[in-house]
């Protein structure tokens, strides 16, 4: 039985521990979707991901089982003694890929990347929690541990390949600092680079791991873009900016990337010039990426604060179908807090938003932020003069659709709270359909608290008017 602690040290057992993990991981979320009415789109992409990370892990595994074979060389050499310097203080053996964390400490680079895969922020040694994740190749002790490996006739092959739970190998790394490096070479050799990475970065989750290892990695990838000045992103090739954003946008998929994505000082600046001024595709992935960078609080307001809610209501107002979706997606994401529900009503959102429900477009979308953005009082005032109530009561009166009746009936309920002149509108709309009545009959929970609210307001008007 292995040691409380230590980590094993086998390659082929971490990945079938790992295929294990993300088997459960797998099995939860298809449950969800499959026994929850509600869940939500997020789900979906987790559990494509899960697949994705399965199906990585067993292309690789037997390649692993080879790798494995070749540690044994080590374990023939029992009379050897390893000078401790050369030891990794997670695994106790010698170490074959050493790396500095931020303490100062050496790892060896698999062992060490586990840890910290599994939430951890300290120094495994030190206890000091790291100022940052950022693994660095020691190179003077890997040369060391070169040097005295030959002089005991130890072969230290150069085609081991290390796997950690993510399936992240040595090859995968030193293939990807390679197309980095190329990002700064010209115009051929960025657009090949970029492409390889859109690829990478979409089927293999390893690759969106590997961006969160360097913190330069980003950067390099962004500087066929940063080259150019500030208003000139269009001048940009389009395939190359495409895959560009197209990268940061799998990058941000994986839950350890979206903080140091967000935070990397010229990626939202980069993604708000690609919302106004990118290619159709370009646009909708700089809206997508917004949406997944937003799934963290600290993004939001980072996200927020940065002015990006403005070009996301322009490119809503245009319409593009492609773009759409992500775009409403993103809004509604950053409005959950309340500080981005502000900027959204003052930069426009609710005349947009009501417009293009007028025009029974994107409906399921749009109905959902106007109901989330309804809380604020001056986006409450807007869609009463924006003259919103007749479509609101025609959509619960012909849509068969019982979320869109709830955002509608939710909104028309706040609508009157704050001006009662509007009871004016659905009185007739009593007289002539019943329509809340029989939402408040026939309607989801939700639906009939609402619908019965607004009844109850309209009684007492009512009933007000009678006795004076």
């Amino acid at each position: 039985m292995a040691k409380p602690g230590v980590l094993d040290s086998d390659p082929v057992m971490i990945v079938k521990k790992s295929i294990e993990l993300k088997k459960k991981e797998l099995k939860r979320l298809v449950k969800s979707i499959l026994d929850d009415d509600d869940f939500s789109i997020e789900i979906i992409d987790q559990a494509k991901e899960a697949l994705c990370v399965i199906k990585d892990l067993k292309m690789r595994k037997s390649s692993s089982s080879s790798s494995s074979s070749s540690s044994l060389s080590l374990k023939l050499h029992k009379n050897v003694t390893c000078p401790d310097e050369f030891k990794c203080p997670l695994s106790k053996e010698l170490m074959r890929d050493p790396v500095i964390v931020a303490s100062g400490q050496t790892y060896d680079r698999p062992f060490i990347q586990k840890w910290l895969s599994a939430g951890n922020r300290t120094c495994p040694s030190t206890q000091h929690v790291l100022s940052h994740t950022v693994l660095t190749p020691n190179h003077l002790i890997r040369q060391m541990i070169e040097q005295w490996s030959k002089k005991q006739g130890i072969e230290l092959s150069k085609s081991f390949s290390y796997i950690n739970e993510d399936g992240v190998t040595e090859a995968d790394r030193d293939h990807f600092l390679c197309l980095l490096k190329k990002m700064s070479s010209g115009l051929s050799d960025q657009k090949a680079a970029a492409k390889e990475l859109r690829l990478l970065t979409k089927k293999h989750p390893c690759f969106r791991l590997l961006f969160c290892d360097s913190v330069d990695a980003i950067p390099q990838l962004l500087k066929p873009i940063c080259g150019h000045g500030s208003d000139s992103f269009s001048s940009i090739h389009p395939d190359l900016q495409e895959d560009v954003i197209t990268i940061l946008l799998n990058i941000s998929i994986h839950d350890n990337n979206k903080k140091l994505v967000a935070e990397t000082p010229m990626v939202i600046p980069i993604l708000m010039k690609a919302l106004r001024s990118g290619t159709t595709e370009t646009r909708s992935n700089a809206a997508a990426a917004l949406f997944t960078l937003s799934a963290l609080d600290s993004n939001k307001e980072l996200i927020g604060k940065s002015g990006a809610l403005k070009p996301l209501i322009d490119l809503l107002e245009e319409g593009h179908p492609l773009a759409m979706k992500d775009v409403a997606s993103a809004i509604f994401t950053l409005c959950v807090m309340q500080e981005n529900k502000s900027r959204a009503v003052k930069d426009g959102a609710v005349r947009v938003i009501v417009r293009k429900i007028k025009d029974r477009l994107h409906i399921d979308e749009l109905l959902a932020i106007l109901a989330l953005l309804s809380s604020h009082r001056r986006a409450i005032q807007d869609i009463g003069e924006l003259g919103a109530v007749p479509s609101l009561l025609s959509i619960i009166r012909e849509s068969s659709c019982e979320r869109n009746k709830e955002n509608c009936v939710a909104i028309l309920q706040t609508l009157c709270l704050y001006d009662r002149s509007k009871l004016k509108d659905i009185k007739e709309e009593e007289n002539n359909h019943r329509t809340i009545s029989e939402l408040a009959q026939n309607g989801t929970s939700r639906a009939k608290r609402k619908a019965s609210g607004i009844l109850e307001r309209l009684n007492r008007v009512v009933n007000f008017t009678h006795t004076a």
